[in-house]
Protein backbone atom coordinates (compact mmCIF):
# COMPACT_ATOMS: atom_id res chain seq x y z
CA UNK A 1 0.00 0.00 0.00
CA UNK A 2 2.85 2.21 0.65
CA UNK A 3 4.22 1.82 -2.84
CA UNK A 4 0.71 2.98 -4.39
CA UNK A 5 0.37 5.79 -2.33
CA UNK A 6 3.66 7.15 -3.16
CA UNK A 7 3.11 6.69 -6.74
CA UNK A 8 -0.17 8.48 -6.50
CA UNK A 9 1.54 11.30 -4.68
CA UNK A 10 3.90 11.92 -7.21
CA UNK A 11 0.64 12.23 -10.21
CA UNK A 12 -0.01 15.39 -8.04
CA UNK A 13 3.46 16.89 -7.65
CA UNK A 14 3.57 16.33 -3.48
CA UNK A 15 6.50 13.46 -3.76
CA UNK A 16 8.22 13.29 -0.42
CA UNK A 17 4.93 14.42 1.24
CA UNK A 18 4.21 13.55 4.87
CA UNK A 19 0.56 11.03 4.66
CA UNK A 20 -0.78 8.81 7.19
CA UNK A 21 -3.83 6.86 7.01
CA UNK A 22 -6.93 8.58 8.90
CA UNK A 23 -9.97 6.73 7.73
CA UNK A 24 -10.78 2.93 5.93
CA UNK A 25 -14.42 2.33 5.37
CA UNK A 26 -15.41 1.98 1.89
CA UNK A 27 -12.38 3.48 0.82
CA UNK A 28 -9.38 4.37 2.23
CA UNK A 29 -8.62 8.16 3.54
CA UNK A 30 -4.83 9.58 4.16
CA UNK A 31 -3.94 12.59 5.42
CA UNK A 32 -1.52 14.47 3.13
CA UNK A 33 0.87 17.75 4.03
CA UNK A 34 2.99 19.14 1.60
CA UNK A 35 4.16 22.61 1.46
CA UNK A 36 2.69 23.98 3.88
CA UNK A 37 -0.87 22.58 2.85
CA UNK A 38 -2.96 19.55 4.19
CA UNK A 39 -5.02 17.32 1.80
CA UNK A 40 -7.27 14.17 1.72
CA UNK A 41 -5.69 11.55 -0.76
CA UNK A 42 -8.19 8.74 -1.24
CA UNK A 43 -7.97 5.21 -2.88
CA UNK A 44 -11.17 4.31 -3.82
CA UNK A 45 -12.54 0.62 -2.89
CA UNK A 46 -11.98 -1.27 -6.22
CA UNK A 47 -14.82 -1.92 -8.05
CA UNK A 48 -17.02 -0.19 -6.06
CA UNK A 49 -18.24 3.00 -8.23
CA UNK A 50 -17.43 2.67 -12.01
CA UNK A 51 -14.56 5.46 -13.42
CA UNK A 52 -17.46 7.27 -14.61
CA UNK A 53 -18.94 7.77 -11.07
CA UNK A 54 -16.05 8.60 -9.84
CA UNK A 55 -15.11 11.35 -12.26
CA UNK A 56 -19.30 12.89 -11.82
CA UNK A 57 -18.90 12.74 -8.11
CA UNK A 58 -15.41 14.74 -8.42
CA UNK A 59 -17.43 17.18 -10.78
CA UNK A 60 -20.47 17.64 -8.88
CA UNK A 61 -18.41 18.16 -5.35
CA UNK A 62 -16.61 21.09 -7.52
CA UNK A 63 -20.20 22.36 -8.41
CA UNK A 64 -21.12 22.17 -4.89
CA UNK A 65 -18.10 24.43 -3.95
CA UNK A 66 -18.59 26.68 -6.53
CA UNK A 67 -21.88 27.21 -5.64
CA UNK A 68 -20.73 28.02 -1.82
CA UNK A 69 -21.32 24.95 -0.01
CA UNK A 70 -18.33 23.57 2.55
CA UNK A 71 -17.42 20.35 1.09
CA UNK A 72 -14.26 19.06 -0.11
CA UNK A 73 -13.26 20.83 -3.14
CA UNK A 74 -11.21 18.21 -5.98
CA UNK A 75 -7.77 18.92 -6.26
CA UNK A 76 -6.56 18.35 -10.02
CA UNK A 77 -3.13 16.44 -10.72
CA UNK A 78 0.17 17.54 -11.96
CA UNK A 79 -1.78 16.41 -15.82
CA UNK A 80 -5.02 18.38 -14.53
CA UNK A 81 -6.84 15.14 -14.32
CA UNK A 82 -8.65 15.01 -10.91
CA UNK A 83 -8.96 10.95 -11.10
CA UNK A 84 -5.99 8.67 -11.46
CA UNK A 85 -5.63 4.20 -11.73
CA UNK A 86 -2.77 3.85 -9.22
CA UNK A 87 -3.01 -0.15 -10.16
CA UNK A 88 -6.29 -1.21 -9.14
CA UNK A 89 -7.01 1.98 -7.00
CA UNK A 90 -8.74 4.80 -8.14
CA UNK A 91 -7.68 7.84 -6.68
CA UNK A 92 -8.11 11.26 -6.11
CA UNK A 93 -7.23 14.45 -4.25
CA UNK A 94 -9.45 16.62 -1.96
CA UNK A 95 -8.89 19.83 -0.25
CA UNK A 96 -8.46 18.73 3.85
CA UNK A 97 -11.11 20.42 6.21
CA UNK A 98 -10.99 21.22 9.56
CA UNK A 99 -13.32 20.91 12.34
CA UNK A 100 -14.72 17.69 13.96
CA UNK A 101 -17.46 15.20 13.12
CA UNK A 102 -20.83 16.25 14.41
CA UNK A 103 -20.61 12.97 16.72
CA UNK A 104 -20.65 9.36 16.35
CA UNK A 105 -23.77 6.83 15.52
CA UNK A 106 -24.74 5.03 18.45
CA UNK A 107 -23.05 7.55 20.97
CA UNK A 108 -25.50 10.60 22.16
CA UNK A 109 -24.90 13.75 21.04
CA UNK A 110 -22.91 15.58 22.99
CA UNK A 111 -23.26 19.64 22.22
CA UNK A 112 -24.67 22.83 23.27
CA UNK A 113 -27.34 23.65 21.31
CA UNK A 114 -28.38 20.69 19.42
CA UNK A 115 -31.68 22.60 18.11
CA UNK A 116 -29.43 25.32 16.33
CA UNK A 117 -27.54 22.65 14.90
CA UNK A 118 -30.32 20.86 13.73
CA UNK A 119 -31.80 23.78 11.86
CA UNK A 120 -28.47 24.64 10.26
CA UNK A 121 -28.20 20.84 9.09
CA UNK A 122 -31.43 21.15 7.18
CA UNK A 123 -30.56 24.57 5.82
CA UNK A 124 -27.06 22.83 4.21
CA UNK A 125 -29.06 19.93 2.97
CA UNK A 126 -31.54 21.85 0.97
CA UNK A 127 -28.64 24.35 -0.10
CA UNK A 128 -27.29 21.16 -1.22
CA UNK A 129 -30.28 20.19 -3.32
CA UNK A 130 -30.82 23.80 -4.11
CA UNK A 131 -27.42 24.27 -5.78
CA UNK A 132 -27.56 20.47 -7.21
CA UNK A 133 -30.74 21.77 -9.40
CA UNK A 134 -28.77 24.54 -10.28
CA UNK A 135 -25.85 22.45 -12.00
CA UNK A 136 -25.84 21.69 -15.21
CA UNK A 137 -24.42 18.46 -15.36
CA UNK A 138 -21.94 17.35 -18.34
CA UNK A 139 -22.72 14.80 -20.59
CA UNK A 140 -21.97 12.09 -19.31
CA UNK A 141 -22.45 12.25 -15.95
CA UNK A 142 -23.89 8.95 -14.32
CA UNK A 143 -24.44 8.16 -10.63
CA UNK A 144 -26.84 5.39 -9.13
CA UNK A 145 -30.50 5.85 -7.88
CA UNK A 146 -32.41 5.50 -5.20
CA UNK A 147 -35.57 5.89 -6.92
CA UNK A 148 -38.21 2.97 -6.99
CA UNK A 149 -36.08 0.54 -8.14
CA UNK A 150 -33.29 1.46 -6.59
CA UNK A 151 -35.06 0.94 -3.19
CA UNK A 152 -37.14 -1.88 -3.78
CA UNK A 153 -37.04 -3.04 -6.89
CA UNK A 154 -35.04 -6.78 -8.31
CA UNK A 155 -31.53 -5.19 -7.67
CA UNK A 156 -31.54 -2.41 -5.17
CA UNK A 157 -28.58 -0.40 -4.94
CA UNK A 158 -27.96 -1.48 -1.47
CA UNK A 159 -29.07 -5.32 -1.99
CA UNK A 160 -32.19 -6.90 -0.97
CA UNK A 161 -33.25 -6.19 2.78
CA UNK A 162 -35.97 -9.00 2.16
CA UNK A 163 -33.19 -11.67 1.47
CA UNK A 164 -30.68 -10.85 4.13
CA UNK A 165 -29.70 -14.68 5.32
CA UNK A 166 -30.22 -13.74 9.25
CA UNK A 167 -33.76 -13.00 8.82
CA UNK A 168 -36.06 -15.08 10.76
CA UNK A 169 -39.08 -16.21 8.76
CA UNK A 170 -41.52 -13.78 10.33
CA UNK A 171 -39.36 -11.36 9.54
CA UNK A 172 -38.46 -12.05 5.51
CA UNK A 173 -42.34 -12.07 5.75
CA UNK A 174 -42.61 -8.86 7.03
CA UNK A 175 -39.77 -6.97 4.79
CA UNK A 176 -41.73 -8.42 1.88
CA UNK A 177 -44.29 -7.36 3.05
CA UNK A 178 -42.77 -3.89 3.58
CA UNK A 179 -41.09 -4.10 0.34
CA UNK A 180 -44.53 -4.64 -1.09
CA UNK A 181 -46.61 -1.86 0.23
CA UNK A 182 -43.39 0.41 -0.38
CA UNK A 183 -43.83 -0.50 -4.39
CA UNK A 184 -47.11 0.07 -4.77
CA UNK A 185 -46.99 3.77 -2.74
CA UNK A 186 -44.10 4.86 -5.15
CA UNK A 187 -45.90 3.68 -7.96
CA UNK A 188 -48.65 6.02 -7.13
CA UNK A 189 -47.04 9.17 -5.93
CA UNK A 190 -43.06 8.59 -7.11
CA UNK A 191 -43.59 11.27 -9.97
CA UNK A 192 -45.02 13.91 -7.51
CA UNK A 193 -41.95 13.49 -5.54
CA UNK A 194 -39.16 16.06 -5.04
CA UNK A 195 -36.48 13.66 -7.26
CA UNK A 196 -32.73 14.70 -7.60
CA UNK A 197 -28.87 15.16 -6.20
CA UNK A 198 -28.79 13.89 -2.79
CA UNK A 199 -25.95 12.90 -0.45
CA UNK A 200 -27.90 9.74 1.15
CA UNK A 201 -25.74 9.57 3.76
CA UNK A 202 -25.71 12.55 5.53
CA UNK A 203 -24.71 10.97 8.90
CA UNK A 204 -23.19 12.16 11.97
CA UNK A 205 -19.97 11.23 10.55
CA UNK A 206 -20.53 12.85 7.49
CA UNK A 207 -20.91 15.89 8.66
CA UNK A 208 -18.36 18.27 9.89
CA UNK A 209 -18.04 21.64 12.53
CA UNK A 210 -15.62 24.00 12.39
CA UNK A 211 -16.85 26.96 14.62
CA UNK A 212 -19.93 28.14 13.20
CA UNK A 213 -19.83 26.55 10.17
CA UNK A 214 -20.78 23.16 8.84
CA UNK A 215 -19.02 20.98 6.15
CA UNK A 216 -20.48 17.98 4.41
CA UNK A 217 -18.17 15.48 3.48
CA UNK A 218 -18.29 11.80 2.27
CA UNK A 219 -20.22 12.00 -0.98
CA UNK A 220 -19.33 8.03 -2.08
CA UNK A 221 -22.71 7.43 -1.90
CA UNK A 222 -24.54 10.40 -3.40
CA UNK A 223 -26.44 10.21 -6.04
CA UNK A 224 -30.07 10.39 -7.47
CA UNK A 225 -33.12 9.95 -5.35
CA UNK A 226 -35.82 11.30 -3.58
CA UNK A 227 -34.76 14.61 -1.46
CA UNK A 228 -36.94 12.60 1.55
CA UNK A 229 -34.24 10.03 1.33
CA UNK A 230 -31.73 12.73 2.44
CA UNK A 231 -34.05 13.91 5.11
CA UNK A 232 -34.47 10.26 6.24
CA UNK A 233 -30.82 9.64 6.44
CA UNK A 234 -30.13 11.80 9.06
CA UNK A 235 -33.39 11.54 11.43
CA UNK A 236 -33.14 7.75 11.59
CA UNK A 237 -29.52 7.66 13.25
CA UNK A 238 -30.79 10.09 15.90
CA UNK A 239 -34.02 8.65 17.16
CA UNK A 240 -32.96 7.10 20.43
CA UNK A 241 -32.06 10.87 21.58
CA UNK A 242 -34.43 11.90 24.25
CA UNK A 243 -35.14 15.13 22.38
CA UNK A 244 -35.61 13.59 18.65
CA UNK A 245 -38.74 15.15 18.00
CA UNK A 246 -37.20 18.76 18.77
CA UNK A 247 -34.37 17.33 16.30
CA UNK A 248 -36.90 16.42 13.37
CA UNK A 249 -38.82 19.61 13.82
CA UNK A 250 -35.63 21.85 13.63
CA UNK A 251 -34.09 19.71 10.86
CA UNK A 252 -37.63 19.88 8.35
CA UNK A 253 -37.59 23.76 9.58
CA UNK A 254 -34.20 24.65 8.94
CA UNK A 255 -35.04 23.08 5.59
CA UNK A 256 -38.02 24.70 4.78
CA UNK A 257 -36.45 28.05 5.52
CA UNK A 258 -34.19 27.81 2.11
CA UNK A 259 -36.87 25.43 -0.01
CA UNK A 260 -40.23 24.24 -0.09
CA UNK A 261 -40.30 20.20 0.23
CA UNK A 262 -43.77 17.96 0.72
CA UNK A 263 -43.18 15.77 3.66
CA UNK A 264 -46.31 13.22 3.59
CA UNK A 265 -44.03 10.63 2.77
CA UNK A 266 -41.27 11.14 5.33
CA UNK A 267 -42.61 8.08 7.60
CA UNK A 268 -42.16 5.93 4.15
CA UNK A 269 -38.64 6.94 3.63
CA UNK A 270 -37.81 6.67 7.18
CA UNK A 271 -38.60 3.13 7.03
CA UNK A 272 -37.05 2.49 3.92
CA UNK A 273 -34.21 4.24 5.02
CA UNK A 274 -33.90 1.60 7.72
CA UNK A 275 -34.09 -1.38 5.58
CA UNK A 276 -31.41 -0.51 2.87
CA UNK A 277 -28.86 -0.79 6.16
CA UNK A 278 -30.07 -4.72 6.24
CA UNK A 279 -29.68 -4.78 2.74
CA UNK A 280 -26.27 -3.06 2.82
CA UNK A 281 -24.90 -5.08 5.26
CA UNK A 282 -25.19 -8.59 3.47
CA UNK A 283 -22.16 -7.92 1.52
CA UNK A 284 -20.40 -6.80 3.97
CA UNK A 285 -21.20 -9.62 6.63
CA UNK A 286 -17.46 -10.81 6.92
CA UNK A 287 -15.80 -7.33 8.59
CA UNK A 288 -15.38 -7.17 12.10
CA UNK A 289 -18.42 -6.02 14.28
CA UNK A 290 -20.73 -6.81 11.18
CA UNK A 291 -23.15 -9.57 13.29
CA UNK A 292 -24.08 -6.83 15.74
CA UNK A 293 -24.20 -4.17 13.74
CA UNK A 294 -26.53 -6.76 11.67
CA UNK A 295 -28.72 -7.85 14.72
CA UNK A 296 -29.14 -3.24 15.24
CA UNK A 297 -30.39 -3.08 11.87
CA UNK A 298 -32.63 -5.31 11.47
CA UNK A 299 -33.92 -4.93 15.08
CA UNK A 300 -34.33 -1.09 13.82
CA UNK A 301 -36.16 -2.16 10.90
CA UNK A 302 -38.68 -4.44 12.14
CA UNK A 303 -39.76 -1.85 14.69
CA UNK A 304 -40.10 1.15 12.06
CA UNK A 305 -41.61 -1.64 9.48
CA UNK A 306 -44.31 -3.28 11.71
CA UNK A 307 -45.74 0.55 12.98
CA UNK A 308 -45.81 1.91 9.32
CA UNK A 309 -47.25 -1.14 7.99
CA UNK A 310 -50.34 -0.84 11.11
CA UNK A 311 -50.53 2.81 10.07
CA UNK A 312 -51.24 1.57 6.95
CA UNK A 313 -53.51 -1.41 7.18
CA UNK A 314 -50.64 -3.74 5.49
CA UNK A 315 -50.42 -5.90 8.11
CA UNK A 316 -51.99 -9.72 7.63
Amino acid sequence: MNATVEQALALWGFAGASWSLVAARENQVFRVDYADRTYALRLRRPGYRTEAELRSELMWMAALDRGGLHVPRPVPSASGALLHMVGAHAVDVLTWLPGAPVGKTGVALQVKDSITLFRNIGREMARLHEVSDSWSRPEGFTRQSWDRAGLVGETPVWDRFWDNPTLSDADRLLFLRLRDTACDRLAQIGDKLDFGLIHADLVRENIMVDGDRLQLIDFDDGGFGYRLFDIATTLIRNQNEPNYDGLKAALIEGYLSVRDLDLAALDLFIVLRAATYVGWIIARMNEDGSGARNARFVTHARALARAYLSEQGATR
